[in-house]
């Protein structure tokens, strides 16, 4: 059995929880030929798959939102890169066609979210899975105009499928498929470099972890002295002289690239940083209060917030507080709404997948 996972190049949350989802699906089923089809950099990749066999395959499926930062978003470039993607799309599928019939295996699709990943399914006649808590198609309505085409065609792709694996912190998603709702979607932290383990295990201060995704957000060195009382973890820059002006700072801690956010969060008191649905699940799943700058322009952020809200405890901040340092690191946080969520979504997609597929070589 082949399982082809075909990965939005937005952001690398969908490359994170899809990781999570593999590991499990390898464990369930270790004789399973996985392959884990996008652009997203190798380097992460690896880093989230660990030592899970899984056969990558490059291909960008879909566009997204471009980015201007971390925090805001260029619609026109998207527009552009959108139709730039269209006119390569029939060769990129024809050529991931080809080389999955190579194989000589049974097949099935799982898709989050690129829209193209219907045609592929449809091209080789095998079930499709999508798994997200959003579609383009509803990022793309809101901004009207000419993004409206491009959300109709996104809707009329998604209602092509199996399966709607449905993730916590959703949009909508009406696609009027069959769908399973899954809980929070994250891997299991790893042990730690023990020089590591043990310098934060003897640094009593309490701990932030400060992180806004793949594109950064560069906070000014300054603000961190601001809250000598906490120690401050974060991705070393690449920029070499904000790396030695971080260095410097006393209660600054930079990590590898070599290692996740998701193992050191179980030292960390609060997470700092801007809404996403991986950074999300793993910080509720290891219990960190999250303090969260608004987002602007982009559907997804209000879900998620609602999410936040809803189960996790939290404190909202705003991009001025953020840029001068107002962090409220020395306030209670906000109480969740309602209940916390279960961290067993990964196994449950997994498991899911793994039916999906069991029922296809009974067909077969």
């Amino acid at each position: 059995m082949l399982i082809y996972v075909c990965v939005s190049t937005h952001g690398y949350g969908h490359a994170a929880r899809q990781a999570a989802v593999l590991i499990q699906l390898h464990r369930l089923q270790p004789d399973w030929h996985l392959v884990i089809s996008s652009s997203v950099d190798e380097a992460f990749l690896a880093l989230v798959l660990r030592d899970v066999p899984v056969s990558r395959r490059s291909v960008r499926w879909d566009v997204g939102m471009l980015q201007a930062d971390a925090l805001g978003i260029d619609q026109q470039a998207t527009l552009q890169a959108l139709q730039q993607l269209e006119n390569d799309l029939p060769k990129r599928v024809q050529r991931e066609v080809d080389w999955i019939r190579s194989q000589d295996s049974q097949c099935v699709v799982v898709a989050d979210v690129p829209p193209a990943a219907a045609e592929l399914a449809r091209q080789l006649s095998v079930p499709l899975v999508w798994m997200g808590n959003f579609g383009w198609d509803e990022i793309y309505a809101p901004l009207g105009g000419a993004f409206l085409a491009w959300a109709d065609r996104a809707t009329s792709a998604y209602q092509c499928g199996s399966l709607l694996l449905r993730c916590p912190l959703s949009l909508a998603m009406n696609w009027s498929l069959p769908e399973q709702a899954l809980g929070l979607v994250s891997a299991d932290p790893r042990s730690l470099p023990l020089d590591l383990e043990r310098r934060l295990r003897a640094d009593v201060r309490k701990k932030v972890l400060v992180g806004f995704g793949g594109l950064g957000f560069s906070l000014r060195p300054d603000l961190f002295t601001r809250w000598p009382e906490r120690l401050f973890l974060l991705p070393a820059p690449q920029d070499s002289r904000l790396f030695e002006q971080l260095a410097q700072i006393s209660n600054v801690l930079l990590l590898p690239e070599t290692l996740r956010f998701l193992d050191v969060m179980p030292f960390c008191d609060r997470l700092l940083g801007k809404p996403g649905f991986s950074s999300f699940c793993e910080a509720m799943a290891c219990g960190l209060g999250l303090h969260v700058v608004e987002r602007q322009g982009f559907a997804e952020a209000s879900a998620l917030m609602n999410g936040l809200r809803r189960h996790a405890a939290h404190r909202i901040l705003t991009r001025q507080s953020l840029e001068q340092g107002d962090w409220k690191l020395d306030q209670p946080l906000e109480p969740a709404a309602g209940e916390p969520l279960k961290a067993a979504g990964a196994v449950q997609a997994a498991e899911a997948i793994h039916l999906v597929a069991a029922n296809t070589v009974k067909q077969g």
